[in-house]
């Protein structure tokens, strides 16, 4: 064969290795490709090279030092100490021989087995450290607090931060310490008595190296005796009186720990001044038993029961005061709560030119509608197409006709399940059902017995207010959405926008390119789907769009974030977008009472006690860009991340002033910090210790109410006169009276270009009854007319459904507000809103109208008169300055 041919085949063949080896390399690789893809689309890709840096960097530097470790030791071992150079002056030629080619191997041979056998127990040693690197991250990166502990005076950042790498670096040193003074030992003993010598005792050199190994390992575990002092700080064993160390804890263990320090040094170094020159031996045995002792007294129960029963116990509060302080002073600044305002209020019912005041201007803001209930009514009138659906019924405040007005929304969002199931094939699936189209917006406020209100609706986005949408579709949602392929070869045409193609030639940046049949192939791999290779109906310009929901998309990008469980979408004159609030939060606040939350809506109960609202993150609906934005610059983990991942957190003044005017007070912050300050608004030791002020969610048939957000003007005590609140009853425990209104402010001030909050605390006074919602709504099962009217409605093929009970304050008095709705007992379930409940200071009203029941409501009020001495005027509120109408960005 000429020479030729052979050089041809062998570059065919080559070539075919080469690609073989190419693919094969590409398919093992192929989610770290796609991942990074992924983040490259969303202008992430740099964090995504520096996620993988940081963690490989961590865990190759410590495998790095512990080889080190390892090594160094084999190698001073085996080369140097242990062998007697002068037995072999004695030998003869042929024994000498073989004994120092038996030394040759300990000293040259054995690093073939000393270098891997150190390389794989460093690789062990530092398993831990690669899987808690994002805890080594921000103990390289996260500031100080500024805060300190009250027991040993660290900075909280010590613990939060730097405690849990210290523990872990004991732990690993301490691992690797055993094992190399163990292998050491065993390798001088095996070279002694292998190799000749005249003297039986070890060499010098030999027993300064196990000497120096001893030191070291017994330095590590005083060091861990000094880090168990930071563990007291954690004990719950005085719950449910506090938490944190007490008495017992601080006087006696404490002292304990510091005894088994100082005896455990002081006994080996006495041990090895025995060992070297034979004195000392009553020392060691001496300071070896305190050492027992210490820590057989941390063991025995027996005498902290003693001291709990002879001397705390008798005087709980005298003793643990100052403890019980410091759990109080740590938990509430753990929570946030150091700030909250309280407001003592002489409860009074109001002057009726307050209270008309009061209520034309809660008017139009009053939340009748249940978002339970008003999802059912989405679904069945502006579902529309059968594969659309309403996930959920968000709250938002818009300016309309002048007025800043609470509105309800919801996105509809494509979901295919309702289909036929020939219909629910591959093709429908990732081409042709891809994405949602528009929302819908009714008014928060509505009278009964009257149809429904629409802001916006339809697929044409009708609006009767001005509300526009250049882009509505919606191809990032609350839905769990399937990878969809965009744009494509299917004519597909009527099924989102009433404008035949418009709505499915994307020509949003979303998506990662599908430009080369080696993408295809990849995408194919990754999606496990051999269907999207094959199709014909995939183009060129093609982009695969994947992790849409909106959840899931940030939990990928950010896992070290806790998210709200509510994402809330706001639209906008150019596009729809969910706006979610993200959480730090840490379970090493020192003394800081612990909670368990379940977060990101279907995660597991996360156990923490320290929590900070530190970002807003906004996603593109249409594109689905995600945009991380600090609302807390103080909270040190977010500041740890924003040193660790420059460009990634950018400052709230970045954010669309449209989305900055829809943020809000986030509802699991709100609820987390209120069951906490349910009891710790008892600041005084004795008062927490007895507990006869603490305070429960009001409840409603059993059921705990949940915080409802409400727009309004007339809330006296926050900084701003303009605010979208969350508003919480609370009762005291056990009872059903009303005894606090938690309100939760946002200011929504326009042109604020930072994001502010606050908590501020209606007291009502102890010594006037205030009815709190579960008598309310007993007054309103006990109320004759009502009860009429009711047993009427559930004769007709129909049932009434009471919705939730809204608490609002109106002077110094309650107004509480229940909808009634009724719903068909018929296959189709449409609720409606057919009457609405008003009550004040034990009077009910029931009526169709707000205005109309307000009106019935204020001359009843007349007819009984004051029921308790008036109060002092209140200040008028100045009315709120003209805003401008819903607006292009």
């Amino acid at each position: 064969m000429p020479n030729w041919k052979r050089l041809l085949m062998f570059i065919a063949a080559a070539v075919f290795v080469l690609a073989v080896a190419l693919l094969t390399s590409a398919i093992a690789l192929t989610n770290f490709i796609v991942d990074y893809w992924w983040h490259d689309e969303l202008g992430y890709g740099g964090y995504f090279w520096l996620k993988i840096l940081y963690r490989y960097i961590l865990w190759a530097s410590v495998t790095l030092f512990f080889f080190f470790i390892f090594f160094l030791n084999f190698w001073a071992a085996s080369r140097y100490l242990g062998v007697d150079q002068t037995a072999f002056a004695s030998l003869g030629h042929t024994e000498g021989t073989r004994y120092r080619r038996l030394l040759k191997l300990f000293q040259t041979g054995s690093l073939r087995v000393y270098t891997p056998l150190s390389f794989i127990l460093a690789v062990l040693i530092a398993i831990p450290f690669y899987k808690q690197w994002n805890a080594a991250l921000l103990f390289l990166f996260a500031p100080s607090a500024g805060v300190f502990d009250p027991v040993f005076g660290n900075d909280v950042s010590f613990y939060m931060f730097s405690y849990p790498i210290f523990a872990l670096i004991q732990k690993e040193l301490l691992i690797a310490s055993v094992i190399a003074t163990l292998a050491i030992a065993l390798l001088y003993w095996l070279e002694h008595r292998l190799l000749p010598g005249e003297k039986r005792e070890w060499p010098i050199g030999a027993r300064i190296h196990l000497s120096g190994l001893v030191i070291i390992t017994s330095l590590i575990v005083a060091w861990g005796f000094i880090l168990d002092r930071f563990g007291l700080l954690y004990t719950d064993v005085h719950e449910p009186q506090f938490f944190g160390p007490g008495f017992i804890e601080l006087r006696y263990h404490l002292p304990l720990i510091w005894l088994s320090v100082l005896t455990l040094i002081g006994a080996v170094i006495a041990g090895l001044v025995y060992i070297h020159r034979g004195k000392g031996l009553t020392a060691v045995v001496g300071l070896a038993i305190i050492f027992a002792i210490s820590l057989g007294f941390r063991q025995i129960g027996f005498i902290p029961a003693m001291i709990d029963r002879f001397v705390v116990k008798p005087n709980p509060v005298k003793i643990e005061q100052e403890f019980m302080q410091n759990n109080i002073n740590a938990t509430l600044a753990a929570y946030d709560l150091n700030d909250i305002k309280t407001i003592d209020v002489m409860p009074s019912l109001p002057d009726q030119d307050i209270l008309d005041q009061a209520f034309r201007e809660h008017l139009y803001n009053i939340p009748v509608w249940d978002p339970e209930y008003l999802d059912d009514v989405y679904s069945q009138m502006q579902g529309i197409r059968p594969y659309y659906r309403f996930p959920d019924v968000d709250i938002a405040r818009y300016v309309i006709n002048g007025r800043l007005e609470q509105v309800n929304l919801s996105a509809r969002e494509v979901n295919i399940a309702k289909l036929p199931p020939e219909a629910q094939n591959w093709e429908n699936t990732h081409l042709r059902y891809t994405h949602g189209y528009g929302t819908v917006i009714t008014p928060a406020a509505q009278d009964g017995e009257t149809p429904m209100k629409w802001f916006l609706r339809d697929l044409t986005l009708q609006s009767g207010v001005g509300f526009t949408v250049e882009k509505p579709d919606i191809y990032f949602g609350e839905e769990n959405l399937t990878y969809a392929i965009v744009p494509n070869q299917l004519n597909v045409v009527g099924i989102s926008s009433f404008d035949e193609e418009s709505s499915y030639n994307y020509t949003g940046s979303g998506g990662v390119p599908i430009s080369s049949l080696f993408r295809r192939l990849l995408f194919a791999i990754y999606f496990r789907d051999e269907k999207l290779f094959f199709s014909v109906n995939i183009r060129g310009d093609s982009r695969a769009l994947f992790h849409r929901n909106v959840v899931d998309r940030i939990k990928r990008l950010t896992p070290y974030l806790s998210l709200d469980n509510d994402p809330y979408a706001v639209v906008t004159p150019k596009r729809i977008y969910w706006i979610v609030d993200a959480y730090t939060t840490s379970g090493l606040y020192p003394v800081s009472k612990t909670s368990i939350t379940r977060f990101n809506r279907d995660g597991e109960d996360k156990q923490f006690n320290y929590i900070r609202n530190s970002v807003k993150i906004v996603i593109d609906a249409f594109d689905g860009n995600v945009d991380y934005y600090v609302a807390n610059p103080n909270d040190p983990i977010i500041q740890g991340y924003r040193k660790a991942y420059p460009g990634v957190f950018k400052d709230m003044s970045a954010m669309l002033p449209m989305l900055r005017e829809q943020l809000r007070y986030p509802k699991d912050m709100f609820t987390t910090q209120m069951s906490i300050y349910a009891r710790y608004h008892q600041t005084n030791p004795a008062l927490f210790f007895q507990q006869a002020e603490t305070w429960d969610f009001a409840m409603v048939n059993d059921t705990a109410m949940k915080p409802f957000f409400f727009t309004t003007y007339l809330l006296e005590g926050l900084r701003e006169p303009e605010n979208f609140v969350l508003i919480n009853p609370m009762t005291p425990i056990g009872r059903s009276n009303l005894s606090v209104l938690a309100v939760a402010g946002t200011p929504a001030a326009r042109g604020r270009t930072d994001f502010s909050k606050e908590i501020v605390l209606y007291r009502f006074s102890r010594e006037v009854q205030v009815e709190g919602p579960s008598q309310v709504s007993a007054l309103i099962d006990q109320d004759p007319e009502i009860a009429r009217q009711f047993a009427l409605w559930d004769q007709k093929g129909s049932h009434v459904l009471r919705g939730r009970i809204i608490v609002l304050p109106v002077g110094r008095s309650v107004l509480y507000v229940q909808p009634v709705y009724i719903v068909s007992t018929g296959t189709t379930r449409i609720p409606e809103l057919q009457r609405i409940i008003l009550s004040m200071g034990n009077v009910v009203i029931m009526d169709a109208s707000l205005e109309r029941g307000m009106e019935r409501l204020q001359e009843r009020l007349k007819e009984i008169g004051p029921q308790v001495p008036p109060s002092p005027p209140t200040v008028p509120v100045e009315p709120p300055p003209k805003l401008p109408e819903f607006r292009p960005m």
